[in-house]
């Protein structure tokens, strides 16, 4: 699906996303174990010589190791920042089957035939609900029938009479210093400024683009979704 005008997703990303600084030290931060990462989407239906779509990739860190699985890999970034990043890492490596890409869920122009896989984690939060539905659709039609998309996000999995406990538990798991991840600042400028929303307004987004949820997972703070969709046709 393609609509005009589209939202500036660079922007929409966040400032800190911009500042070559804070990407030098993402990778820390963020906490994530990329090849711990690799070992579920294995789990979750990605197979070696797929084809993989990482939307928001960051600085690649995914996109490197599935690289040795995957026939081709496009981490895909709305921040030219991250994506130069990735680029230096994937060039330093000689990786030669990883393409880096310059867009966002909706900018992004994909020239090759469907894919076997798309992932993305903590990204589609940066747009509001209509643009999420319309992100998820453009994902969809990416994907051969039977892909697989998994999505990971900042969703919220809690009634809206239950908001004030989880999203204050949640607060209060913010790290002291911003080299440990991200602070109780960091989180109230999320919840504040950004568009994560509730797993019952998400799922049936998810459901009319054109997926089966075959697996939700939320974790005992419910702020946290995972989801392995099929496309069904």
């Amino acid at each position: 699906m393609e609509l005009t005008p589209l939202p500036d997703e660079t922007a929409l990303a966040g400032q800190e996303h911009l500042d070559p600084a804070y990407v030098a030290a993402y990778e820390q931060k963020a906490g994530v174990e990329d090849a711990e990462e690799l070992a579920e989407l294995l789990e979750r239906g990605l197979e070696p010589g797929s084809t993989l779509i990482d939307f928001g990739a960051g600085t690649g860190g995914l996109a490197v190791v599935a690289a040795s699985l995957c026939e081709r890999v496009i981490a895909v970034d709305a921040s030219p920042v991250m994506v130069a990043a990735a680029r230096a890492k994937v060039a330093a490596l000689g990786i030669t089957n990883v393409h880096c890409v310059s867009a966002g869920f909706l900018s992004y122009e994909h020239t090759a035939g469907p894919v076997d896989f798309i992932y993305s984690r903590n990204a589609l939060h940066h747009l509001p609900d209509f643009w999420k539905a319309i992100a998820l659709s453009r994902m969809a039609d990416l994907l051969r029938p039977g892909g697989i998309l998994n999505l990971r996000d900042l969703v919220f999995a809690f009634e809206l009479d239950e908001s004030e406990r989880y999203i204050g538990e949640w607060l209060d798991t913010g790290a002291e210093l911003p080299e440990d991840g991200w602070t109780r600042t960091e989180l109230e400028t999320h919840l504040r400024d950004e568009f994560s929303t509730f797993t019952w307004l998400l799922e049936p987004m998810i459901e009319r683009a054109g997926f089966e949820i075959v697996r939700a997972e939320y974790g005992s703070l419910k702020v946290y979704a995972d989801y392995t969709c099929i496309k069904l046709s």
